[in-house]
């Protein structure tokens, strides 16, 4: 009984290794090998010339090295089992097929993204979806207001951004798409997720737009459509959800201008848009920094100064009117005050008649009032009915 020296171990692996390469020796040795890694020690009689017998008697013991005072031990241990590691061949398992292994390496995975451009595009957009100059730009969200913004042109449109999966096969998604694609638009396909992450959590309906801002207008040169015009003007509206609310009933019936004070009111935001369906992308909003001055001049002009009460308004020296008694027969202004306060009184006291909804039941105390787009929307319809009657 003898320890082979490092190099004569190496020739037994060599020989060893032949072996498990031939079928029988495989299926002799192939479940022991696997089982115990061939880490018993290799017993060889002294006489060289003698047929090498490898027999496993004792686990977890490296080729025969025992223990040893010194540090050649240590040594001999790792040069040995970087010698195995190196020689012995690759087992697969029966079951096991080639390319199941999660671990893919960075190149291989870089050849199949070239092979497959759309999985390549949906991973890049994961990992940035917004552009880098996104302080030039603000995110659209919704179907509506997405496919308005493109088809107006009011915008600057940069990219699409569309929800990944079968929500992309939608009607209205594809609509989108091909908006986009028909202005020479880039189309991204992202995860709900960072939808999600572009528009803080609202409904964005799989579609979302980075486009540049959308702000009041400030010329004042458009026409005057009929012979009595109708201006809905509002006064330090600040919920973007009643601004876009007000817009939409503006626009379904029929009022020729929506004009709103600069100072205290809510921007033109992707939120009014949202809120709008998406009428704010189609219809001007006029913004003024001095109403009372642009209401002077319209009274100048003969136009007629109408504004807004509760049911329960103090005495007034200016008529109150129920809004189904009034008449509208000459171009007429419309003011609406904010949710607060309601209208300032610089512009009340320039209002020449105050319209009033009527309640239909006794009120309970502290909810007299309608939130102040319905109240736009009913008082929009009445004035709007009365003009038609007139003529």
């Amino acid at each position: 009984m003898w320890v082979f020296s490092v190099a004569h171990q190496h020739k037994l692996l060599l020989v060893w290794t032949r072996r498990l390469h031939q079928p029988a020796s495989i299926s002799r040795v192939g479940s022991q090998f696997a089982s115990h890694h061939v880490s018993a020690p290799l017993q060889c009689p002294e006489d060289s010339s003698s047929s090498i017998n490898p027999v496993v008697k004792r686990p977890r013991r490296v080729f025969g090295v025992q223990h040893k005072p010194d540090g050649r031990q240590k040594h001999e241990r790792s040069v040995q089992s970087k010698t195995w590691k190196s020689e012995i061949p690759v087992v697969q398992k029966p079951n096991q097929r080639w390319g199941d292994d999660s671990r893919v390496s960075s190149e291989l995975r870089r050849l199949s993204l070239e092979d497959f451009p759309e999985e390549k595009e949906r991973l890049m957009g994961q990992k940035s979806t917004l552009d880098s100059k996104a302080e030039d730009y603000e995110v659209v969200f919704g179907i509506a207001p997405c496919v308005l913004a493109l088809i107006q042109g009011r915008r600057k449109a940069h990219k699409l951004f569309v929800k990944d999966g079968e929500a992309s096969h939608r009607e209205s998604v594809l609509k989108a798409c091909e908006e986009a694609h028909r202005r020479g638009v880039q189309v991204q396909r992202v995860t709900k997720r960072d939808l999600d992450k572009m528009c803080s959590g609202r409904v964005h309906q799989g579609v979302c737009l980075q486009a540049s801002p959308l702000g009041y207008l400030t010329e004042d040169r458009a026409p005057n459509k009929g012979e009595t015009p109708l201006w809905l003007v509002l006064e330090r509206i600040q919920d973007p959800m009643n601004l876009g609310a007000i817009l939409r009933s503006a626009y379904f019936l029929g009022v020729d201008r929506v004009a709103s004070s600069l100072r205290h009111s809510c921007p033109l935001s992707p939120v009014v848009s949202k809120a709008s369906s998406g009428v704010m992308e189609v219809i001007g909003v006029y913004g003024y920094e001095n109403l009372e001055d642009m209401l002077k001049l319209k009274v100048a002009q003969g136009w007629q100064v109408v504004g807004t009460v509760g049911a329960e308004a103090d005495e007034s020296q200016i008529p109150v009117t129920q809004c189904s008694d009034f008449h509208m027969t000459k171009p007429t202004v419309l003011l609406m005050g904010g949710e607060g306060e309601g209208l300032s009184q610089q512009l009340l006291s320039l209002c020449q008649t105050l319209l009033t909804i009527p309640a239909g039941r006794e009120l309970f105390p502290g909810i007299e009032s309608l939130n102040v787009s319905v109240a736009s929307g009913i008082l929009l319809h009445s004035l709007l009915s009365s003009r038609k009657s007139t003529r």
